[in-house]
């Protein structure tokens, strides 16, 4: 049996540590473009600005246990969230990223996202 390989089952999503915060990071526009694609029309990109809004969303309906660990940093061109608990960084990452592979349950998420 494969060992399980943390970074490989967060990929596209990176993960950085640093001396006192820990952030996952996705290079915007890498993945799942589709998402954002069926509400383009209302000023969606995919950029991280939207990857934060969406990830608000999952933390506010999903994992509101997680909502004062985690804190989202985004740029135009990168998504990031960050925290000073890694363990709870790591349960967001993992729950997230199963989610975006979940396509009706992302689409309900994206629904409640506003644009930032």
């Amino acid at each position: 049996m494969e060992a399980y390989n943390f970074e490989t089952t967060i990929k596209p999503f990176f993960w950085v540590a640093s001396e006192k915060t820990y952030s996952v990071c996705l290079n915007a526009g890498t993945y799942k473009p589709d998402i954002f694609d069926w509400r383009k029309d209302e000023g969606f990109e995919g950029n991280g600005y939207d990857w934060a809004s969406l990830a608000k969303v999952f933390v506010s309906e999903k994992k509101t246990h997680l909502s004062n660990d985690i804190k989202f940093d985004p740029e135009a061109d990168m998504f990031c969230a960050y925290s000073t608990n890694p363990e709870s960084l790591k349960e967001f990452v993992l729950d997230f990223k199963k989610a975006c592979e979940d396509e009706i349950l992302i689409q309900d998420l994206f629904l409640k996202a506003e644009l930032d």
